[in-house]
């Protein structure tokens, strides 16, 4: 009995028959271009498949990109805003350097700074309650400062030491209620005490007979009488005269030619010894006098 289903070809023989046949058309397809078309149609077809199974990977890649971008630029700018204020406050400090350097310029370089032994000292500390004007500075016994020694500015004269410690030391400003200085009028040589009264916009010239020759405008200088401040640094100007012939003194106010609202650097004076002996000298010689004519 047939089976009713025969046996086919061999797996073997159709495996031989397939390669033989895809040969044959690829040669064919070589050598007779055979099947363009059919290729073409076929590209034709795929072409949307591949692009759509393609797409993802594109929008991923360029997503990917983007945010790579994006984060690179945010990296940039944030490390941009550090140097740009790392710039700026080196800026800052270099124009506060640049300042400073022209103040201490500008002190070294005074007119009326002579060839006096002189330090330059900061200004650590100010005390400047209604009744006292002080400030204390960065140099003390071991710099050779001294209780009693003047201290200007490039303007003009600050006031004097008046304590003394190890590293640093307190200046009484001329405008403290406890400070008096000498001045002498450039204009006419006549010599006056200047007092302060606390108040840093003016002192006052204490007991000027009201027929003395000083008017507003003129310039105080030291007059080296004491021996404390040296003969010639500029003190004040005069601002203020009212003279009344019902009283018997002037009243006489000068403002000080040193702001004593913004002391910073100043420098501290060794005054020249015969300069001293000569003041100590016209001193002596003028309480003579006096005496003298009070005999």
């Amino acid at each position: 009995m047939k089976p009713i289903f025969g046996r086919g070809p061999s797996l073997s023989l159709r495996l031989f028959f397939a390669v033989v046949l895809s040969a044959s058309l690829m040669l064919a397809d070589s050598r007779l271009n055979t099947f363009s078309h059919v290729r073409y149609f076929l590209n034709s077809f795929v072409a949307p498949i591949q692009y759509a199974a393609d797409l993802p990977r594109v929008l991923f890649d360029g997503l990917y990109e983007r945010m790579q971008s994006h984060k690179t630029l945010l990296e940039s700018n944030q490390r941009l805003k550090q140097e740009v204020l790392t710039l700026r406050s080196d800026l800052i400090l270099f124009n506060q350097y640049k300042e400073e350097n022209q103040r201490l310029r500008k002190l070294l370089g005074s007119s009326f700074v002579r060839d006096e032994r002189k330090m330059v000292t900061e200004v650590m500390a100010v005390d400047t309650s209604p009744y006292t004007h002080q400030v204390v500075i960065d140099k003390g016994r071991t710099d050779g400062v001294y209780e009693g020694q003047p201290v200007i500015n490039e303007k003009g004269i600050v006031g004097q030491v008046t304590f003394v410690a190890a590293h640093n030391s307190r200046v009484l400003l001329l405008i403290d209620a406890n400070s008096a200085i000498p001045v002498q009028d450039l204009r006419n040589d006549i010599r006056v005490i200047a007092s302060g009264n606390g108040q840093s916009e003016y002192i006052q010239l204490e007991h000027i007979p009201s027929s003395t020759d000083i008017e507003e405008g003129d310039l105080l200088a030291s007059s080296g009488l004491g021996g404390i401040y040296p003969e010639g640094y500029p003190v004040a100007r005069v601002s203020k005269v009212d003279k009344d012939t019902r009283r018997e003194f002037a009243v006489i106010e000068a403002t000080p030619v040193v702001d004593f609202d913004r002391l910073r650097y100043l420098l501290l004076v060794w005054p020249n010894e015969d300069r001293q002996q000569k003041a100590r000298q016209s001193l002596t010689d003028t309480l003579d006098k006096e005496a003298q004519r009070g005999q």
